[in-house]
């Protein structure tokens, strides 16, 4: 599920085309709507070179944020009133030393080629669907249906790496020796349902951040073409601030399913009422109150800004690389 994207818009006007294109700067979620490429782009085969681009941006941003994002993932399923982000960073060095705070890294940057290329292959069949033999352009709600329901296939896909990712980030020094030791431990703990806990609040939360992301986006978006009278695409500083208030908005309204999932998915629940998605919902909120559905925000919000730069000069390098022209 994509929780704590921020979409870093890149949009364009070709030069045959009035199509916007939109290319998202990964930082270790990827829940939103994918990206809308030109017809000439799709003819001339531009389109996996923007995916290849994005993909190595992404895996080397997640990379250099991850330690942020093991303490979103530690204070999600162990977090209290007493544990702050610099005691759970302490802990975790004194526990397993430097290398530690890489913990569910490697699987975190495996898995987005798969999820990036079946989330992208279903996008463009459902928008083929939805247009049949109409050449327009989709609707807002159009482009959310098709989004959310591309999000829906490749997170079932992909939801097993997102469980080891999360066992992984969680693991005590020692606790596995290796990727297949942590799926036969996990197996013989719960069988094949095991690789699918937290499934649910995580199919649920595209709907609302894909939705809001996408309607806060187009909102603003349209609100400054009126209010300058232009017809033409928004500079990109003010593209990039709409993504950023989008995302943060989709992202606070999904950030309690995110949090559910995470604990369904870390199975150390002690009391067995707390072992459903109602009952974790409820079991956080007697405890903690509200505030305990928003435990790892804080450092969810941190890595943006670091992610973000990190992912656009590297996309931007492969993509020169590569080839892409962007006008």
């Amino acid at each position: 599920m994509k929780y704590g994207e921020i979409r870093f818009f890149a949009v364009w006007i070709s030069s045959d085309s009035r199509q916007s294109n939109f290319s998202y700067m990964d930082i270790g979620e990827d829940i939103g709507v994918p990206e809308d490429f030109t017809t000439t782009e799709m003819v001339s085969g531009m389109w996996w070179r923007h995916l290849v681009s994005g993909g190595i941006a992404g895996a080397v941003s997640r990379t250099c944020t991850a330690p942020l994002d093991r303490i979103k993932v530690y204070l999600q399923v162990h977090g209290t009133r007493h544990c702050k982000i610099m005691s759970c960073f302490r802990y975790m060095l004194r526990e397993g030393g430097l290398t530690s705070l890489w913990r569910g890294n490697g699987i975190n940057v495996l898995k987005i080629g798969p999820e990036s290329a079946l989330k992208f292959m279903a996008y463009e069949q459902i928008k083929r669907a939805i247009k049949a033999d109409d050449v327009r352009e989709l609707e807002l709600y159009e482009r959310f249906m098709a989004g959310s329901l591309a999000g829906g296939i490749s997170q079932s896909a992909i939801y097993p790496l997102e469980v080891l990712k999360t066992r992984f980030a969680l693991r005590k020094t020692g606790e596995f020796s290796g990727l297949l030791d942590a799926m036969k431990k996990i197996y013989k703990q719960g069988g094949l349902k095991a690789f699918y806990r937290g499934y649910i609040p995580n199919l649920i939360g595209i709907l609302p951040y894909a939705g809001i992301d996408l309607a806060v986006y187009e909102t603003l978006k349209n609100r400054y073409l009126r209010t300058h009278n232009k017809n033409e695409q928004p500079p990109f500083w003010i593209l990039l601030l709409c993504g950023t208030a989008s995302s943060t908005a989709g992202q606070v309204c999904s950030y309690p399913l995110a949090l559910v999932r995470t604990r369904l998915q870390a199975n150390i629940a002690l009391d067995k009422s707390a072992d459903t998605m109602v009952g974790v919902f409820k079991d956080i909120v007697r405890k903690e109150g509200i505030r305990g559905l928003y435990r790892g925000l804080t450092p969810n919000f941190l890595k943006v800004a670091p992610a973000v730069s990190i992912s656009y000069m590297v996309y931007e390098n492969i993509r020169r690389l590569l080839g892409v022209n962007m006008t």
